[in-house]
């Protein structure tokens, strides 16, 4: 492939992806789709345009920098929003309800996997985005193990699809919970899988429980970090045992995307007024676009074989632990 061919794949798998992540947006107003939201939209968008029309091989180029590198700079602006001071002042509670819930979530899933049978690296994808923040913690986690696309195209679905479920059933049973508004808050930021499932089930409580909710979520945002290192210390103390040292290095790269993450997470703790709010709010809609137009990328690997060979078990081990964590989370405040 000459310079000049892959200079146009690069340029136009970028619009193919930019131009599918602007119709997830679009289906992401209908009425089915809005609690859904854009990116599990556009997911849905890109596996049916596979189905239909293939892989467009000539923008692959495009499409592949998309679903890796925007994915993983989408990840580091992410940090901008992780106020750590904030967090750490107000609401250090949170956070070690916070690290519970990751444990107990990945314990269950992990005995749920077990139960059903369902091997390979999807259900522990699921059960990192189930305990941090979705379709972002699944990619941060990805290339640590070793993940296809595939995996992770179908883990940030089935979150997305799961999330908005459980979120829709939070405000209709709000009333009958037993919480109050600021435990409510907490038991949605707390249970709930991504930043959007929280704003959406929290905000019918009024501001206090909303930002109750969103410094609970944000929280779990934050062990993103330590959960990934010790997912990379593991992964590569297993890969070592079995093929040697060298072969590990080789496939197992420093997640450097996470020290911009914290990086940028510094920057708002140390500057706070460096970054005005309206640019701080332009710069969260410009990386939940990158994260979308990331998942369309990844959304085109996915074939409905393996849709049908891999996705009922995940799914079902994937319902089964976020009702454990919903039961728990609720049962803690409850006490």
């Amino acid at each position: 492939m000459d310079s000049v061919t892959a200079w146009r794949g690069w340029l136009g798998g970028l619009v193919f992806t930019m131009v599918m992540g602007i119709v997830g947006l679009g289906l992401a107003r209908l009425p089915v789709l809005a609690d859904v939201g854009s990116m599990a939209s556009a997911i849905l968008a890109a596996v049916l345009y596979r189905q239909v029309a293939g892989y467009p091989e000539s923008l692959r180029p495009g499409i592949e920098f998309s679903s890796r590198w925007l994915l993983r700079t989408a990840i580091v602006l992410y940090g901008l929003r992780l106020n750590l001071a904030v967090i750490m002042h107000q609401g250090w509670v949170l956070l070690i309800r916070d690290a519970l819930t990751i444990c107990v979530t990945l314990a269950t899933m992990w005995g749920f996997a077990r139960l059903f049978r369902a091997n390979g690296r999807l259900p522990l994808l699921l059960g990192v985005g189930t305990g941090i923040c979705g379709a972002a913690a699944i990619g941060a986690v990805a290339s640590i193990l070793a993940a296809n696309a595939e995996e992770t195209a179908l883990g940030a679905g089935m979150i997305a699809l799961v999330g908005t479920a459980f979120a829709v059933l939070d405000t209709l049973i709000r009333p009958v919970v037993g919480l109050t508004p600021n435990q409510y808050g907490i038991w949605t930021g707390i249970s709930l899988h991504e930043i959007a499932h929280v704003a959406l089930a929290a905000a019918p409580a009024g501001s206090q429980a909303l930002t109750l909710a969103l410094l609970a979520k944000l929280g779990r945002v934050l062990l993103l970090v330590p959960l990934s290192f010790a997912f990379l210390l593991w992964k590569k103390r297993q890969m070592r045992h079995q093929q040697g040292r060298e072969a590990v290095e080789a496939r197992i790269q420093f997640p450097w995307f996470l020290v911009g993450f914290v990086a940028c997470s510094a920057l708002t703790t140390l500057f706070p007024h460096l970054v005005p709010k309206s640019l701080s709010d332009g710069i969260t809609t410009l990386s939940s676009f990158m994260l979308t137009m990331a998942m369309v990328g990844l959304g085109l690997n996915v074939h409905f074989s393996y849709l049908r060979r891999h996705a009922g078990r995940p799914l079902a081990v994937l319902v089964c632990t976020s009702l454990v964590l919903w039961a728990f989370t609720w049962l803690s405040l409850r006490l």
